[in-house]
């Protein structure tokens, strides 16, 4: 696995950021190619990417979200192996710190290449950078999520470890 790491400082408050972040269904608004983000249930998306001439479908689960803090995921089916976090630190009233940790398996020959590239990091750098741009443009959240999930609570995965 492959783990890419980073950061972004977005111009609205820890609140907004988080809650934005939540609206699933909204990221092929800003990340490079999702085409669409289908959310199951309070813990289950299916995804459809195209990227580099190749779709994938794939489905995560989301074993730990804390409002205001972190979301952390994995997936579940599907050619893509990953599991990441995002976490979001206050910074002042009107700017709030996103970080972004991925581990991503690549599948295929051409995968492990552009990998080995850096077009993986370049493609996370972009979509941070387009979640700032869309979250700053709109000012405030499409929706919000806000329950609690935790490792090992009912339909969930048990600890990460």
């Amino acid at each position: 696995m492959s783990m890419v790491k980073e950061t972004v400082e977005v111009e609205v408050p820890l609140r907004t950021a988080y809650n934005q972040w939540t609206q699933f269904e909204q990221f092929p608004n800003f990340m490079e190619g999702v085409e669409e983000v289908r959310q199951l249930d309070d813990r289950h998306n299916h995804w459809t990417t195209k990227i580099g001439g190749i779709r994938r479908e794939f489905d995560t689960e989301i074993v730990d979200q804390l409002p205001d803090e972190r979301i952390t995921w994995r997936t579940t089916s599907g050619d893509t192996r990953q599991k990441g976090s995002v976490r979001f630190q206050r910074v002042d009233d009107m700017h709030t710190r996103v970080e972004l940790v991925m581990d991503v398996e690549p599948a295929g020959a051409v995968e492990r290449t552009a990998d080995t590239l850096g077009v993986i990091n370049r493609r996370v750098k972009g979509d941070l950078r387009r979640f700032k741009e869309f979250i700053e443009e709109r000012g405030s959240e499409s929706g919000a999520w806000r329950d609690r999930i935790r490792p090992g609570d009912p339909g969930g995965p048990g600890p990460i470890g």
